[in-house]
């Protein structure tokens, strides 16, 4: 099946900042959905910024990989602002004495665990006994009716995987693991009770989503998220549809998800992701797939879409394989499926992730569809005469970065260069005097790109001990934090300058980038 080319919804030239909600400061071990988060809005509006594009929401697990989440469809309780807890007195400082005492550089993921739950259940009990919160309880009753279709799964889910102790749902005994019996059983009131605390922190975490939204709204900040194209194999979302996926009757994996070896492996990247029973999602109108993108557009305005090359064909490992070296490349119904977003989701707008070993094949894909695709500047050299990473080779239709979550720091990546790509990144980007990334960003305000997003770290020109992740490894990611200092000598040093950048290179937030105008 093919489509008709379709234009691009993004028509005029803007900038934004990419930074994950956990980089930010606050007071109980991890950034949050509080002050800092409201006060950085306020920030990208007084520089000239006009998007703020941050990582994957949900709730993590092994790895602390936003990438590898619970649920599709839920947001990280971590992210909540629990001051509202201690104003309610649903916890008391000495209580959250314990969350404070983290670091304030980086996330201690490890302590932030044992600290956190144990204090959302003694909330949880408050609220339910608090005589000033009626009004909030009947909301959060409206809130598990309207949001029934995945909440009550995923509470159990999270409730069943504490009676487990962690382990994941494919190893639970009968008939935990089966969600069909769970959902016609009677569910003893211990589970029922933990279920409905995590329900709860989902409540509250939507609450104050929805009240960020509308504060970057009214300071024409457009927020972006992204959306992995896979769900994490020890997910609700596996478990309560394990007909979607590439999974046998006992819930073990068939086939799994990855890349063949690239740029960042030389084993390639074999992620334990399942695949998807596409056939099953195509006799049902991509139904599952039209849930999760109206779920995750009701918290964002735009979705980058993570490995969209996987919508046109994607890498099949053996499910027991220890790397992603073997494999084939198997075909998706990627024209199918934005036809059937099209029809369903009319005004949805997605930047396709089109990094990597990419066809022909995937570039007619993203054209045809009128996805804008990625431009990174780091890949620009070191590869080819023809490679294109080199800005001035942009097509409008695109938004370049410095870097991604999944790069080193630009300053990192300069200190590392070798000889001959050092003096040709010299040349090109005229860093002759300097050991910065502003010529580099400068470079991606210039380039044709009409969105162009830069890392903060990038932004305080830091090193790469800020960076976010290293594909392949599986730990101590995912950790780095800013502090308050940081982004106030930002904001003093540099405003005015990146003003004058948005005036010269025509990145003024004079609309939204959705406009269709």
């Amino acid at each position: 099946m093919s489509i008709a080319h379709h234009s691009s919804w993004l028509k005029q030239r803007h900038s934004g900042v990419l930074l994950h909600l956990s980089c930010m400061p606050g007071d109980y071990g991890i950034g949050n959905l509080g002050k800092a988060a409201h006060r950085f809005i306020d920030f990208l509006s007084s520089c000239g910024f006009s998007c703020w594009q941050m990582c994957p929401l949900g709730p993590t697990g092994y790895g602390d990989s936003p990438y590898q989440s619970f649920s599709s469809a839920a947001g990280n309780p971590y992210f909540i602002d629990l001051k509202d807890f201690e104003k309610r007195a649903w916890l008391l400082p000495e209580e959250t004495a314990s969350l404070k005492s983290l670091p304030d550089d980086h996330v201690d993921y490890g302590a932030l665990y044992a600290t956190f739950w144990p204090l959302m259940a003694i909330a949880k009990q408050r609220f339910d006994a608090d005589p000033s919160a009626k009004s909030e309880r009947n909301a959060f009753a409206g809130f598990k009716r309207h949001h029934r279709d995945w909440l009550h799964p995923f509470s159990l889910f999270m409730a069943l995987k504490e009676l487990h102790l962690g382990m994941p749902w494919y190893g639970w005994a009968d008939p935990w693991k089966d969600w069909k019996k769970v959902a016609s059983m009677a569910i003893p009131d211990d589970i029922a009770a933990a279920a409905d605390t995590h329900a709860f922190l989902q409540f509250i975490f939507f609450q104050q989503w929805d009240k960020l939204k509308q504060r970057a709204h009214k300071k024409g900040i457009t927020l972006i998220g992204d959306i992995p194209i896979f769900v994490a194999y020890d997910s609700a979302d596996c478990w309560q549809d394990p007909e979607l996926f590439t999974l046998d009757t006992q819930g073990l994996l068939l086939h799994g998800a990855g890349v063949p070896p690239d740029y960042f492996s030389k084993t390639g990247q074999r992620w334990g992701n399942p695949l998807y029973r596409w056939e099953v999602h195509q006799d049902t109108g991509f139904d599952w797939w039209m849930r999760r993108l109206t779920r995750t557009f009701e918290l964002t305005d735009i979705l980058r879409i993570d490995h969209f090359r996987a919508f046109d064909s994607y890498w099949c490992i053996d499910g027991m394989a220890e790397t992603a070296e073997q494999g084939v490349w198997l075909r998706a119904p990627g024209h199918a499926f934005f036809n059937a977003v099209r029809q369903n989701l009319p005004e949805a707008r997605f930047i396709a992730e089109d990094l990597g070993y990419i066809t022909r094949d995937v570039v007619e894909l993203r054209k045809s569809t009128g996805l804008p695709g990625m431009k990174i500047l780091q890949f620009a050299f070191g590869h080819d005469e023809e490679n294109a990473h080199l800005p001035h080779g942009f097509e409008p239709n695109s938004v370049v970065y410095t870097g991604t979550h999944d790069n080193d720091t630009t300053l990192g990546w300069l200190k590392k260069l070798e000889d001959n790509n050092l003096t040709n990144v010299t040349e090109y980007f005229g860093l002759y005097d300097t050991d910065s990334a502003w010529p580099i960003i400068r470079a991606a305000f210039a380039s044709p790109s009409r969105l162009a997003v830069i890392p903060l770290q990038d932004l305080m020109n830091l090193g790469s001990k800020a960076r976010m992740n290293i594909p392949g490894t599986p730990s101590g990611n995912w950790r780095w934090r800013y502090t308050p200092d940081q982004l106030d000598e930002l904001n003093a040093n540099e405003q005015e300058r990146l003003l004058l950048w948005h005036t010269l290179f025509d990145r003024k937030p004079h609309m939204s980038p959705v406009s269709t105008s």
